[in-house]
């Protein structure tokens, strides 16, 4: 999937754009990709990790569930990625589209000129957005000195291709939410296995280096750094789907699972 992203491209087709994972409310969404965004990435290090985070965790888990759980246990731990990440976008934006869906149900000259001003539209401008603004305002203001209803129908046509824009915007791609699906289960399964890790100057337990790995990715979803594009909930919906899989099926198959 990669090498054809990367031939596709020199053709003009973005494959990560049609495979990978859009959000629901957005016109570029189908269902399909709730499984291929897992197959994509962007970049060669992307792929080069992520696989080989699957060869050194996930080898070591098929070789004790067996591939059918495996492949079962990573699916559904990408699905469950998903729908995190995309589950916190959601009450994000929330706010700002009740503001742009309120002013396209009933548009008015006062309301324009308080949503431009507004944060929430602010939030989402970018150097593109801001020429595609200054043109509007300038179309909008010839509109209104003759026609003030078509000036409005102009800026609702606006306001609502700007909404689209925004929701088209984020596309996720990558096996990061299955890998930390996988990570967790081997820390379940080999939790007193150390790890040796480039950025931990000492070996490692692998039931610790879960529990930190987890909690560095709690706390960079909440602090949002700028320029940070890494999706942290999904990876830690990821490791929540995981536990939660791993706990119903051992308490589906008793104390003697020997899975566990």
């Amino acid at each position: 999937m990669f090498l054809a992203t990367v031939l596709m491209e020199n053709r003009g087709v973005e494959l990560s754009d049609i495979l990978g994972l859009h959000y629901f409310q957005s016109e570029k969404f189908r269902v399909f990709q709730l499984i291929t965004y897992m197959f994509m990435h962007g970049s060669f290090m992307h792929i080069f990790f992520n696989m080989f985070a699957v060869w050194m965790f996930g080898s070591a888990v098929e070789n004790v569930w067996g591939p059918r759980r495996f492949l079962t246990f990573y699916l559904i731990t990408g699905l469950g990625a998903a729908v995190a990440h995309y589950g916190i976008f959601y009450f994000e934006m929330q706010p700002a589209m009740a503001i742009f869906n309120d002013y396209i149900a009933s548009p008015s000259h006062e309301k324009l000129q308080a949503l431009i001003n507004s944060e929430a539209f602010q939030s989402f401008s970018s150097s593109e957005m801001s020429e595609h603004l200054n043109s509007f305002i300038h179309d909008y203001t010839v509109t209104a000195a003759s026609n003030s209803a078509e000036a409005l129908k102009l800026s609702v046509d606006y306001m609502s291709q700007f909404k689209a824009d925004i929701l088209n915007a984020p596309v996720v791609v990558g096996a990061s939410g299955a890998v930390f699906g996988l990570l967790l289960a081997y820390g379940m399964l080999f939790p007193n296995n150390l790890l040796f890790m480039m950025f931990f100057p000492i070996p490692i337990k692998a039931k610790y280096f879960v529990i930190i790995y987890g909690a560095v990715e709690l706390f960079s979803g909440i602090a949002q750094i700028p320029g940070d594009n890494v999706a942290h909930f999904a990876h830690l919906g990821g490791l929540i789907t995981g536990l939660i899989l791993i706990l119903f099926w051992r308490r589906r198959r008793g104390n003697n699972d020997n899975y566990f």
